[in-house]
């Protein structure tokens, strides 16, 4: 005798840009992944929100630039009135990208840049983050929130207690979705004196990390930068993985180290990635390395915190509850190697701790 299986509901999603062709385009990527509907597209803001109050669809994915109302004033009208996970689609000049982060900093879930060739949308490049993101967007919506992060209240998890016979002397931390809204709240809390250098690795397309590294180094008593190849590593200084390049250590001396960028290895999933970040970090500095692992989808940083442990450095995961997506700290304390597991706020005090910093006087 057979049973009923009920199928799970499509993702609803509502297409907003005031281009024809993009909505047209987008809308057939997303259609063309099993599970998805698109409810309904929109040519601008006021559309966009009509559409919502009557369709309620799951994910909205945004145009920054429309005339009228823009892709940021629509944003604000959504978390204020219709609260739900927001993927703006932007171009990758400096001006969309500052307004990408502005969005962001508004309770947008993520963001999806524009690729355009001529008269054509890169399909093949777009699709795959997309749907991946649209996907991640709608698991995160948690039916009576009214947060806009779609969060539970923070809960601390200590799982050790300190090892303070050494101090790292590095901290390498990776993050993707949900990263530059996090380090955005974390980075201006650090000293201008900090004993450390951080690296950085963030997930972005090429033409996003420089002036994401500005926007940081403005709002920051500590000098935040875009990394280049060959500079020497500096303490108090934040170093960001330029986008398409891997970013590793180099340690001549235990006095010394360089910065190296590279685009091989070719075969990763990200590039620049977290695990390659770490692995060199791990192997230069070995128990004085501290790895950070916060929001983001897939697994990158879990082989690269694994190697920051097994040499006996510290590593810190940010819980499930702040993060907008828990998939890459999850992989980490699925291995059983993170050190401790604390809120996004607290990741400060505890590199602050570990680093034995002492207020000047």
């Amino acid at each position: 005798m057979s049973q009923d299986i009920a199928t799970p509901s499509p993702v609803r999603v509502l297409v907003v840009d005031d281009s024809a062709f993009m909505r047209t385009a987008l809308s057939r990527m997303i259609v063309s992944e099993s599970g998805f509907e698109v409810v309904a597209t929109a040519c601008s803001g006021s559309d966009a929100l009509e559409k919502i109050a009557s369709l309620d669809p799951d994910v909205v994915t945004l145009d920054i630039e429309m005339p009228g109302m823009n892709g940021l004033e629509t944003l604000h009208c959504i978390m204020n009135q219709f609260s739900r996970p927001v993927i703006m689609v932007s171009s990758s000049t400096e001006k969309d990208a500052d307004n990408t982060f502005n969005a962001l900093a508004a309770g947008a879930f993520d963001y999806v840049p524009k690729h355009l060739s001529s008269a054509s949308l890169d399909i093949l490049h777009i699709r795959q983050d997309l749907i991946a993101k649209i996907r991640a967007a709608a698991q995160s919506r948690k039916p009576g929130s009214s947060d806009v992060c779609f969060r539970k209240p923070p809960q601390s998890s200590v799982l050790q207690t300190w090892d303070f016979t050494t101090a790292p002397a590095i901290v390498a931390l990776g993050t993707s979705t949900g990263g530059p809204k996090a380090l955005q709240e974390i980075l201006p809390l650090f000293p201008p004196d900090l004993s450390v250098p951080i690296l950085i690795v963030q997930h972005m397309p090429a033409g996003f990390t420089g002036p994401f590294a500005q926007r940081m180094n403005a709002l920051c008593s500590i000098t935040v930068c875009e990394a280049t190849h060959g500079e020497p590593i500096q303490t108090g200084v934040v170093y960001i993985a330029p986008a398409g390049t891997h970013m590793t250590v180099e340690r001549p001396s235990d006095s010394r180290a360089i910065i190296r960028l590279d685009t091989h290895p070719e075969d990763y999933q990200h590039i620049p990635s977290v695990d390659v970040l770490m692995n060199s970090v791990a192997e230069a500095f070995r128990n004085l390395a501290l790895g950070i692992i916060m929001t983001g989808m897939g697994s990158d940083g879990a082989e690269g915190m694994k190697a920051i442990h097994r040499q006996g450095g510290l590593t810190i995961g940010q819980d499930e509850a702040s993060c907008t997506v828990y998939s890459m700290p999850r992989a980490c304390a699925e291995l059983g190697v993170l050190t401790h597991l604390v809120p996004l706020s607290e990741i400060p005090a505890h590199i602050l701790q570990a680093t034995r910093y002492r207020r000047r006087a």
